[in-house]
């Protein structure tokens, strides 16, 4: 099953049951994109030792999951694009949605 993980919170909570509910995916051998817009694009800098969203968006890319994240939230927060938390356009999360089975947002 292809799966579409929207994350537009910068709750660190809730970033990391998200990452974590992606890993799931993983495990059970779906194909699993996530997409960061708006405050989700911030979930490097709210990660805690509680809730490690690095962590477990490190263990999500290791395993064939890849992140998106929209350039002009990353820009308008000063923010770089990296690794992860690549620039991505809207255009990618069109994509996302389009060709997924299923989409879950956070």
């Amino acid at each position: 099953m292809k799966i579409g993980v929207l994350i537009s919170s910068d709750d660190a909570e809730t970033c990391w049951n998200a990452l974590r509910y992606a890993n799931f995916c993983i495990g059970q051998k779906d194909e699993v994109k996530v997409f960061l817009t708006g405050k989700g694009v911030e979930y490097q800098q709210i990660s805690t030792d509680k809730f490690n969203t690095i962590e477990q968006a490190a263990k999500f890319l290791q395993t064939g999951g890849k992140i998106f994240a929209c350039g002009t939230c990353i820009k308008s927060r000063s923010q770089e694009g990296s690794e992860m938390c690549p620039i991505s356009t809207m255009k990618d999360m069109y994509e996302i949605i389009k060709e997924s089975d299923k989409i879950i947002t956070f």
